[in-house]
């Protein structure tokens, strides 16, 4: 562990990192019970370490909300999927109930439980700024969440496929994932905006992180459907090599929950997956989104 002291609020944090760029274990807090000096400090952590993680906190709904709210404004749990009953912010996926799963992320998922890398809810026009997840029961093996470093990813590409990605629009498209369960509920709801559609969206394949100025390579196999100045087969080879590139060992950190964890990701200089390798043992998370802006 080691004291990182955050050089604007002198606040010093107990900190353990988990690779070189992304990730980092905070120590020693309770998330209930935090100040405003302490709360920049976190923020300016996490914004450099991507994902940021509070052992044991034990939180509520409630209190889970209200932790993410110190850190921007908590939107619909997910634009598709309902929340939680009497707490629509609070998205839960219990993957003991599988046929629910599945029938939820299509083709995202798999039967062996785990969820393949994407940056969430990137098919609407504001993509979530980050996303604060609980571990509400874990297995007592298996079931770890993966993030690569999008900003890590970028600067390893060399400087002329670098130049060239600047200049490119990715298509984002939730259909083939979330159209049939939007169907069946009948209504979706983002950033208190109903729709009945998913239409796709266009962002930039490099975007600009909005409070570091960082760099960020910005599409996932998840919902990145083409990129918009390229043939289809262009746009496939050259999204085929992007995708591997980013998820590259050294761009990842592997996280094992403990009962009661938080995590805490920028989903805008971050990818995200799910190992499937817990068997039927029982795994359920909530996870509480903030809204976030328009990638430029």
């Amino acid at each position: 562990m080691t004291l990182v002291s955050d050089p604007l609020t002198d606040v010093e944090l107990d900190v353990t990192y988990l690779s070189a760029t992304i990730g980092a274990v905070i120590h020693g807090l309770d998330v209930r019970h935090l100040d405003e000096p302490t709360v920049a400090a976190i923020r300016r952590l996490w914004v450099e370490r991507r994902v940021v993680f509070f052992p044991a906190q034990h939180l509520t709904p409630e209190k889970h909300v209200a932790f993410a709210a110190r850190f921007g404004e908590p939107t619909e749990g997910h634009p598709v999927i309902p929340g939680i009953d009497g707490n629509p912010q609070v998205f839960e996926i219990d993957y003991t109930a599988a046929g629910e799963l599945y029938a939820t992320y299509g083709d995202i998922a798999s039967y062996e439980r785990g969820v393949a890398w994407h940056t969430d809810v990137t098919f609407v026009r504001r993509p979530p700024l980050g996303s604060i997840l609980r571990a509400v029961h874990v297995p007592d093996h298996g079931g770890d969440t993966l993030w690569s470093d999008q900003v890590a990813a970028y600067r390893s590409l060399s400087p002329a496929l670098q130049g060239f990605l600047e200049g490119l629009t990715a298509v984002h498209d939730g259909t083939r994932q979330f159209q049939g369960i939007l169907d069946l509920v009948g209504e979706g709801r983002w950033e208190g905006e109903a729709f009945t559609a998913l239409e796709p969206v266009e962002h930039p394949v490099v975007r600009t992180h909005p409070e570091s100025g960082e760099k960020i390579l910005f599409v996932n196999p998840g919902f990145t459907s083409r990129i918009k100045e390229l043939a289809l087969p262009e746009s496939d080879a050259l999204l085929a090599h992007l995708y591997a590139h980013s998820v590259k060992p050294e761009h990842t950190v592997r996280y094992h929950w403990g009962a009661g964890d938080i995590g805490f990701w920028d989903n805008r200089s971050t990818q995200h997956a799910v190992a499937g390798d817990f068997g039927d043992a029982h795994r359920v998370i909530q996870r509480v989104t903030l809204r976030g802006d328009e990638p430029r």
